[in-house]
């Protein structure tokens, strides 16, 4: 270290720390780490980054001297103690932490401990490359790439449409800075992106492995519905009213609340009769004050999400409701609010059209078998 005689103590000190941090980062156990730009330790929310700096990897900005990194242009003394606070973070990055890279290779994972399951709380504005690399690990880990986006949300509302039906591996070889260098993604396209990988990255990154299980993951509403049409799908008995109502039309109506807005909400909540009578189309028209046309476009939003949130169940509850129907004998008017609730989510026409939608999914890998895995509910 050697500095000229106008340095401060202050310079002093830097430069020590700098010789420390980079002691620690040459040694064997830090070699990965080398490999990555500066960048990868900078949050959004830092200020007064070396930009000029952040590009270039930790192993070629090590190898310089230091009086030579001060002398950079454009690096002072805040710029130089940024730069020290980087490395500083880079240091207490474990070495042993998968990149997404590490699992595409070998496919197994550390545990996190409880120290940094706190810090990945989430907060947009504070994910660094190193949490993003995390968080796409375990997609890839987990074999999760083909999901939607849409699909694995908190809520359908925060998303832009144009996403709903995006794979997960349109991003997992990706960096932060590539996606948000996209025209298209904007801060609300980012934050919705990030919310999905966060939830999962926090629901499955302690996880561990067994040969004989499988895990699935999926809205938490919509499993409970789907276990409840299978069993009942083995059921010798047509269920009661209330049971319909609490296991199939609440579930999916709750749904329906969390992804769209509350005119759309209110609106399925008439079709299938929450409060009162089921209402038709005409009446609803009249009480919203809306045209017939306004509200099939409406109702065929509810469909729309439905597809998303439970792409297979067109044929799930088709063949439920085929089931009902052979086995009424007279208990017609028990099964209104279920076959109010199926044309509401899975019609069979596009409402306001003419055109016939089919009744089953043509790819079968839409569907999730419950038979073989366990399932680990999502957000």
């Amino acid at each position: 270290m050697i500095l000229n005689k106008t340095s401060s103590v202050e310079d002093y000190q830097i430069a020590s720390r700098f010789d420390s941090l980079r002691k620690i980062l040459k040694t064997e156990e830090y070699a990965q780490h080398l490999e990555k730009p500066l960048a990868y330790w900078a949050l959004p929310t830092d200020r007064r980054l070396p930009l000029v700096l952040l590009g270039r990897t930790l192993g070629d900005l090590l190898e310089m001297p230091f009086v030579e990194l001060t002398a950079t242009p454009g690096i002072g003394q805040k710029k130089i103690r940024s730069f020290v606070g980087l490395l500083s973070r880079a240091v207490n990055t474990d070495p042993n932490d998968l990149t997404v890279e590490d699992v595409k290779s070998s496919g197994n994972g550390s545990v996190q401990s409880e120290k940094e399951k706190l810090a990945e709380k989430f907060d947009p504005s504070s994910v660094s490359e190193v949490v993003w690399s995390k968080w796409r690990a375990t997609v890839i880990k987990h074999n999760l790439e083909n999901e939607t986006l849409g699909r694995l949300a908190p809520n359908l509302q925060g998303m832009t449409r144009v996403n709903w039906n995006t794979r997960l591996g349109e991003f997992t070889d990706h960096t932060l800075a590539e996606i948000k260098a996209r025209k298209t993604h904007g801060e609300k396209r980012i934050h919705a992106l990030l919310e999905v990988f966060h939830g999962l990255h926090k629901l499955l990154s302690n996880l561990g492995e067994e040969d004989y299980l499988v895990v699935r993951v999926k809205p938490h509403r919509i499993d409970a519905v789907q276990q409840w049409v299978a069993r009942t799908l083995q059921s010798t008995t047509i269920p009661d009213k209330t049971e319909i109502f609490e296991k199939f039309v609440k579930p999916l109506l709750e749904q329906l609340h969390v992804d769209a807005t509350e005119q759309v909400a209110n609106l399925a909540d008439d079709r299938v009769g929450l409060s009162g009578p089921i209402t038709s189309v005409r009446e609803v028209a009249r009480r919203m004050d809306l045209t017939r046309a306004r509200v099939y476009q409406l109702l065929n939003e509810i469909s729309d999400i439905m597809q998303i949130r439970w792409p297979g169940g067109r044929r799930e509850v088709y063949e439920l409701l085929a089931k009902f129907e052979a086995e009424a004998n007279g208990k017609q008017e028990q099964l209104d609010q279920f076959r109010s609730t199926v044309e509401l989510i899975y019609p069979n026409h596009r409402r306001g059209g003419t055109e016939p939608l089919e009744r089953a999914e043509s790819a079968e890998g839409n569907t999730e078998s419950i038979e073989s895995g366990t399932d680990v509910l999502g957000a």
